[in-house]
């Protein structure tokens, strides 16, 4: 068995690669990693998400642990994630905002609607930057780093959940306000709690994608209030 110079320690993975464990690790290195693949808003989320997955190439880091799992059956994630995604929306729109007292009409995107011009960024934003992007920051790599950080045990999974969603509901308060916040932390609690069962990120990420897909939708053809009014008047 070898051993590190000047230590009975066996040499390792990490002996052999210094930087990979700093970029596993909550050091400088990797706590600068963390910063770069959080920073920018959801146009620069696929980078990110590039970023995340460079991470966890070079640090030695399955990307099995972020969720990047083939499905057992590809027709019926994507199915469900579609329908998931509508029926949350839906829920979302017509039943818990109205709750919450937020604005039937989400003023931060109301110039989408009868806007054709802006449809093909639309779509990259709430496909590419949304679905793949958030998920695989928000769920993928952030369980995996608090989960490194605190443990893998039922509480260290809910404080994980509780944890992201709170990241991600924050992350939304710039651009889309207290209600975008509001939504964003109840929509990463849901997608956290599915995530910390399966460990598979493809059925949240087509959910994330439908879910906006439809919001748009609805922003576009105008029918938030008409949704919004729908059961609670």
């Amino acid at each position: 068995m070898s051993t590190d110079a000047g230590s009975a320690r066996p040499a390792g993975p990490d002996a052999a690669d210094p930087t990979a464990a700093a970029l596993r690790g909550f050091g400088p290195v990797g706590i600068l990693a963390i910063f770069i693949i959080l920073l920018g808003d959801v146009a620069l989320k696929p980078i990110s998400a590039l970023l995340a997955l460079w991470w966890a190439k070079r640090s030695g880091t399955s990307w099995r642990e972020l969720g990047f799992v083939r499905p057992t059956s590809w027709p019926r994630t994507i199915a469900g994630g579609i329908a998931f995604g509508v029926v949350l929306k839906f829920a979302m729109k017509a039943i818990v905002m109205p709750l919450l007292g937020a604005d039937p009409v989400n003023h931060a995107f109301h110039d989408l609607a009868g806007n054709p011009a802006a449809i093909p960024e639309t779509l990259y934003l709430l496909t590419i930057g949304a679905g793949f992007g958030e998920e695989t920051i928000f769920r993928g790599y952030m369980f995996e780093r608090f989960g490194r950080l605190i443990g893998s045990g039922p509480g260290a999974r809910v404080a994980i959940v509780l944890l992201t969603s709170a990241l991600f509901g924050m992350a939304h308060y710039a651009g889309q306000g207290l209600a975008g916040m509001e939504q964003a932390t109840l929509t990463g609690l849901i997608f956290g709690t599915i995530f910390a069962r399966t460990r598979r990120l493809a059925m949240v990420m087509v959910a994330h994608a439908t879910f906006d897909l439809t919001a748009y939708a609805m922003i576009y053809w105008d029918l938030e209030t008409a949704v919004a009014h729908l059961i609670i008047r």
